[in-house]
């Protein structure tokens, strides 16, 4: 019986290792959990993928959601907690970046609505501005936690207070996955076409 409790013991260790190896995934070096918590809610890895820029990887992006979305619409209509990660894979300005951020908005939303984003779209300016530089490794999530907003943390630390705004978030997730997006391929990558 010891022998057989040994081996069952060794079995049932391989397997836990075997899963949690299972668990990442390697994108351009970089990392991918297949869940996050955020707002004490477990979150599924809805898809990853990288945006390039002419031949240069920029970063890696990742969605978890509550639950499997495949449209910008779905990730705004599904209840609970949000987050998209952005790994940078490379260095880059952050003003620049902000202002990229700032023109994939003005894609995916029409002219009248700008002008309410205005306010959030001045925040997040702020925010890049601050940071200087982004290198490889940085992480900026952005978090939608119901009853609290939209929260941004770049290198691990939280950016000010809360966007509250719904509309803020949707103008910002459009910008992966709105009707104009920044990179398509990393569209279809978020939305769980993995390739």
């Amino acid at each position: 019986m010891t022998l057989r409790k040994t081996l069952l013991t060794g079995i049932l260790a391989l397997l836990v290792g075997a899963s949690s190896l299972a668990a990442t995934i390697d994108i351009a070096g970089v990392k991918v959990e297949d869940n996050a918590t955020v707002g004490g809610t477990k979150l599924q890895l809805n898809g990853a993928g990288i945006r390039y820029k002419g031949p240069f990887k920029v970063y890696v992006a990742e969605l978890y959601t509550t639950k499997k979305v495949t449209s910008w619409e779905e990730l705004i209509a599904a209840p609970g907690a949000k987050r998209l990660s952005l790994v940078m894979t490379r260095e880059i300005e952050a003003g620049p970046f902000g202002k990229l951020l700032t023109r994939g908005m003005e894609d995916n939303n029409p002219k009248s609505e700008m002008s309410k984003l205005v306010p959030g779209l001045i925040r997040m300016g702020e925010i890049f501005t601050v940071q200087k530089v982004l290198v490889p490794g940085d992480v900026i999530h952005i978090d939608w936690i119901p009853g609290t907003g939209m929260v941004v943390t770049a290198k691990g630390k939280v950016q000010g207070d809360p966007f509250k705004e719904p509309e803020f978030f949707k103008a910002l997730m459009g910008i992966w996955l709105g009707a104009q997006p920044a990179y398509w391929k990393l569209k279809d990558n978020l939305l769980g076409e993995m390739s």
